[in-house]
């Protein structure tokens, strides 16, 4: 039997290709495009019934776009993995100040939907920039804090605080409460992996308290949820209550690709609740499967992360995969009901343009920041 090599990589050979396909880490991103195809595969299961809910004429409607969209989100990760650490912060710089302006735009002019104003429309697409800004925003602040090391009189903190504090400030307005939830948290990593003072964790851990009991008495909806969450009895929980149906109905094996009746009569089938699908249709194992992706990527970019001697690239890797992980954890507890529930979508596999492009640019910059660098400066 002949057994074909794969062709090995001349070290004369220094085009930008080459180094790429040397220093990128492969497994990561084989990864995460097996997570774009399983999207494509479920959003043959969830669209259907999401656009019949909605009233669309084409079945296949949620289906096209979330295939336009997840080769967009496909071509803009490779892309990020190509760049070096230079290029990767100077993007994230442009990414962080048209999300930034987008967000505070749309507090006069944007989309709202559901109670919220998180959306602008853009030729024909609703645009959510927040989705953009969280993965700009952590490489910015990772660059920030390293500078520490560098230049130890300069005010890199409190310059790193005062871009996480109005980030957060544009995000409660929308309001946003679960990507605020999320942004804290992957920006308190970046942070205490660069060397967290105490009065800084004291700091954190004082101030979100006062802002999670503050929102819980401003917002109706979030004292509502978190009520429900605590006393499901007392309130209307059809959704978390149809999602553990179509996972208890899948059982180990699933009901079979297609097969899923649930789906049909559960909000955002195909977007937040895109796992009780995926439990639904094909069962424990396949949902095991696919925890099992995203705690490899997660896992392993931590580990890369923790070999890295740069300080600004090991900080803002480690708040990008963070980042990936505590979204996925927070999406699946919501649907098996570990977590209040929140509008989360479950990475690359949720229909939705604006979460594949910040997934995709959140693993892009991480995949860029935790490349080998033997072939090529390390610069900050």
């Amino acid at each position: 039997m002949t057994y074909l090599a794969a062709p090995e990589l001349s070290r004369a050979d220094t085009s930008w290709m080459t180094e790429w396909r040397r220093t990128v880490d492969w497994p990561i991103l084989l990864a995460a495009l097996m997570l774009l195809g399983f999207g494509l595969l479920l959003s043959l299961a969830a669209g259907p019934p999401a656009a019949e809910r909605m009233h669309y004429s084409d079945p296949y409607f949620f289906v096209v776009r979330q295939a336009v969209f997840a080769c967009g989100a496909g071509v803009l990760l490779l892309a990020g993995s190509i760049m070096d650490r230079q290029l990767t912060r100077r993007l994230a710089a442009l990414v962080f100040i048209l999300a930034f302006l987008l967000m505070a735009i749309i507090l006069l002019a944007g989309h709202e939907a559901k109670g919220a104003q998180r959306w602008i429309r853009l030729f024909g697409f609703s645009l959510q920039p927040s989705e953009m800004v969280k993965p700009a925003l952590i490489v910015l602040i990772g660059w920030l804090l390293a500078q520490r090391q560098l230049f130890p009189n300069g005010p890199w903190a409190v310059l790193a605080f005062s871009l996480y504090a109005v980030t957060l400030g544009l995000l409660l307005l929308q309001p946003d409460v679960g990507q605020s939830v999320l942004l804290t948290g992957a920006f308190v990593l970046t942070f205490f992996i660069s060397g967290l003072p105490l009065r800084w964790a004291a700091g954190f851990a004082g101030g979100g308290l006062l802002i999670s009991s503050s929102l819980y008495a401003l917002l109706p909806h979030v004292r509502q949820r978190i009520n429900s969450f605590l006393n499901p009895s007392a309130y209307d929980t059809y959704q978390i209550d149809k999602a553990a149906e179509a996972i208890s109905r899948g059982g180990v094996f699933g009901a079979g690709p297609g097969e899923g009746t649930v789906k049909s009569s559960l909000p955002d089938a195909h977007t937040d609740f895109v796992y009780a699908v995926l439990g639904e249709e094909y069962g424990l194992i396949a949902t095991l499967v696919v925890i099992g992706i995203y705690a490899f990527i997660t896992l392993r970019g931590l580990m890369l992360t923790a070999k890295i001697e740069d300080p600004y690239a090991r900080a803002a890797a480690t708040g990008l995969f963070s980042l990936f992980g505590l979204q996925t954890v927070i999406n699946v507890g919501v649907n098996v009901a570990l977590f209040p529930p929140k509008g989360m979508t479950l990475p690359f596999i949720s229909y939705g343009g604006s979460s594949l492009v910040g997934t995709a640019l959140t693993l892009g910059f991480a995949l860029a920041l935790v490349r080998r660098s033997t072939h090529w400066r390390r610069r900050i």
